[in-house]
């Protein structure tokens, strides 16, 4: 849907609770007026690195609270702000993405780029070199938006701004194991020779 047929404005509403703005923008990092997905990715990357947060036992329930926290944080903000974007979101999205999306997605809302990193995350263990490529991978596949995250976008309020991430860390997380998985071949190639 193109952006000049429905334009995407704030709504004037109530204010937000403090709590909503906390969580949506990701204790604020989405703030930061550039690279703000880059920042809140950063954020959940240092949440995940809290030891013990990485284990399957606390990581999955983070990860259903934390989406769905999401999705109605970052809907209420979306309401709030309306499409406003960073200049480094601007840009990204028009080199890489095209067409506005149906829906506000507002730079400052960072919490689908924290839940982002830790399904991106899920089953690695805190190590450098999983850390450093997951972020890149997820990174990558977050401002390309290869399908179902490109259209995911489309659906309102916080579950297209959610979903699409959701979409791009799961491609990031697969991306992350076969990397690593052709590490070992090399490796094991390598030592075998």
């Amino acid at each position: 849907m193109n952006s000049s047929a429905h334009p995407v404005e704030p709504s004037p509403q109530r204010p937000l609770p403090f709590w909503v703005r906390m969580v949506a923008t990701g204790f604020f990092s989405g703030y930061i007026p550039w690279a703000s997905g880059t920042f809140g990715s950063l954020v959940g990357l240092l949440l995940w690195l809290i030891p013990g947060v990485h284990t399957p036992e606390v990581l999955f329930p983070l990860l259903a609270a934390g989406f769905f926290l999401g999705v109605y944080t970052s809907g209420e903000v979306a309401a709030r702000e309306g499409h406003a974007l960073s200049r480094s979101a601007a840009v990204a999205k028009r080199l890489f993405q095209g067409e506005s999306p149906a829906h506000a997605d507002p730079s400052i809302v960072v919490i689908d780029e924290i839940v982002g990193m830790w399904i991106a995350l899920f089953g690695f263990a805190p190590e450098v070199y999983t850390c450093a490529f997951a972020f890149i991978a997820f990174r990558a596949f977050d401002i390309l938006k290869p399908e179902p995250a490109r259209s995911s976008e489309a659906l309102p309020g916080g579950w297209g701004i959610m979903l699409d991430d959701v979409f791009a860390s799961l491609y990031a997380n697969i991306a992350t194991r076969a990397a690593f998985i052709l590490y070992s071949a090399l490796m094991g190639l390598r030592g075998g020779a």
